[in-house]
């Protein structure tokens, strides 16, 4: 019998990491609706995110996305999902490995999952295969499917930017969605 150590944090946050995924799924499958919306920080720079080089520039770290008004073509896989979302009136096709997200939260039910993720040391950036669908059509967002509504950015509309400001994707905090007492 091999002796080894338990990492129970490490098997408790890829459960978690299960919980994004069948939310995710769900949502892909129309069978999650308003007033649900997630709010999902990733790093950008973690091995298989696929995302325009302008968004990677102005976000070297990572983002905050917000899917909520509409959404294009929400595929989930075992590793990763893929999503088309609006920045500054632009559809912009992005992969998201489970294991790059730091922060997903859905503020109408007051829930929230933190995970630790570090970025692997020396690893090759490698695209994760998802399949594409056609984009989805606007009845999607008459039927409350999340994502980001056209001028928005990428999700609920954030505090207007002031004037010169490029609007975009909001990087938010966790702080957001905590009950005040």
């Amino acid at each position: 019998m091999a002796g080894g150590r338990v990492d129970y944090p490490q098997l408790v946050e890829d459960a978690l990491r299960g919980v994004v995924r069948e939310v995710l799924a769900r949502l892909a499958r129309g069978e999650i609706g308003p007033p649900h919306h997630y709010y999902i920080t990733f790093l950008t720079a973690y091995p298989g995110v696929v995302m325009p080089d302008y968004l990677r520039e102005r976000y070297p770290n990572e983002i905050t996305v917000v899917l909520q008004h509409q959404y294009w073509d929400l595929v989930v896989e075992e590793e990763a999902f893929a999503v088309t979302l609006s920045f500054n009136n632009v559809h912009e096709r992005l992969t998201i490995p489970f294991r790059a997200i730091r922060i997903f939260a859905d503020p109408s039910a007051e829930f929230g999952l933190s995970f630790d993720v570090k970025l692997p040391e020396a690893a090759p950036t490698v695209a994760l295969p998802v399949r594409s669908a056609q984009p989805k059509a606007e009845e999607d967002a008459a039927a409350g499917a999340a994502g980001p509504a056209e001028g928005e950015g990428a999700g609920e509309a954030p505090p207007s930017p002031s004037e010169g400001e490029r609007q975009g994707a909001e990087i938010v905090t966790l702080d957001r969605f905590r009950r005040k007492r």
